[in-house]
């Protein structure tokens, strides 16, 4: 199962003067596919952040199986196509004005947030052109959020509890960009070319997956966050690895508290 989704890195337009993005704003966007059950990103692709998140898809290489889960703006016909010619499938958030004509209807399995169940075409020549084939429409109310999401899919046979559950993993992606923001160097750069902020980003990129590794191949308990930090300060500790994270001197490294008391201006 993946994720895939992108965020924007801001930059200061008067310094990274290619940055271009708005008017007074510039930015790159960094385009991800993270294997969920690992949380490892399997692909990124660096682009100007005017570029549209859907054409991100165009890179990737799809894996016969594999499931591709998204968010609503990834929503392209013939992209979803080209996902399915991969024998590969996808849970995409749908949008709210979607036309379509209903082919067939499961029973609701409404004590499970199953709110419908359905099979359809889609509506419109243009449409209907770019894809032909039967798509499931499943409406899910999330008791948490105490709101309904509507999914699409081109599995036809997966339970639709089991379609919910997948895009309710696309989180994960979330958390990914948010820790690297917050925890690794890429809101300030140590050069100004683009080649500088790509190969930054990059080491960053690297830093989080060879602690994502250590952590799974170790089984630690440590979070990302304290392992990066512990790692840190033993840079030049000839102490095996496995031994590092035993060690009683390490045992205080906790995760960042981001509350914190808000200052006033006067």
């Amino acid at each position: 199962m993946y994720a895939f989704d992108s965020t924007t890195i801001d930059l200061c337009l008067n310094v990274f003067w290619w940055a271009t993005f708005r008017r007074a704003k510039g930015a790159v966007k960094l385009h991800t596919l993270l294997d969920v059950r690992t949380a490892i990103p399997v692909f990124m692709h660096i682009t100007p952040a005017s570029v549209h998140d859907v054409n991100g898809l165009d890179f990737i290489t799809y894996e016969p199986g594999g499931y591709y889960v998204m968010d609503r703006g990834y929503i392209d016909y013939d992209r979803m196509a080209t996902i399915d010619k991969h024998d590969s499938f996808f849970v995409i958030r749908s949008k709210a004005n979607l036309s379509f004509v209903r082919i067939s209807a499961e029973k609701p399995d409404k004590k499970k947030g199953i709110l419908c169940d359905q099979h359809i075409k889609l509506k419109g020549a243009a449409s209907i052109e770019k894809y032909e084939k039967i798509l499931r429409r499943v409406k899910f109310y999330d008791s948490e959020q105490k709101r309904s999401f509507v999914f699409l899919s081109n599995n036809l046979t997966l339970p639709a509890t089991e379609i919910a559950l997948l895009y309710k993993n696309r989180w994960k992606i979330e958390l990914f960009f948010k820790w690297i923001k917050q925890h690794l160097k890429i809101k300030s750069f140590w050069g100004v070319s683009e080649n500088a902020v790509r190969t930054q980003i990059y080491i960053a990129i690297i830093t989080y997956t060879l602690v994502a590794i250590i952590k799974a191949k170790l089984k630690l308990k440590q979070s990302p966050y304290e392992i990066l930090q512990i790692i840190s300060v033993s840079l030049l500790d000839k102490t095996r690895l496995p031994s590092l994270f035993e060690n009683p001197l390490y045992q205080d490294v906790k995760d960042q508290n981001h509350i914190q008391l808000k200052i006033n201006l006067i």
